[in-house]
């Protein structure tokens, strides 16, 4: 198993998660999708825009780990916003 997969748990059943909740920002829509890891929750979700009829997609995961779902949905969203404000549409490659 690669490195990341052991460090995320990509692949693993504990990496299995749902979308918890949504927000529109700035013509983007954060979900945040908390992975549960280590009996707490580690920041994941995607970031989205439509624009030209065309949907762009960018899913981010990051190492940061809360002890509570809620905790982990909030610090979600202002990793997003801040990916948001500092690449723009450049994160969708």
């Amino acid at each position: 198993m690669s490195i990341l997969k052991r460090i995320f748990g990509i692949g693993s059943s504990e990496a299995k998660t749902e979308p918890v909740a949504e927000l529109e920002h700035e013509g983007y829509r954060i979900t945040a999708a908390p992975i549960p890891a280590e009996g707490q929750f580690r920041i994941a979700g995607t970031i989205e825009k439509i624009s030209g009829g065309e949907g762009r997609r960018h899913d981010f995961v990051r190492a940061d780990l809360l002890p509570s779902r809620d905790g982990a949905v909030d610090l979600t969203f202002r990793k997003a916003k801040q990916i948001i404000k500092e690449q723009g549409d450049r994160m969708f490659g």
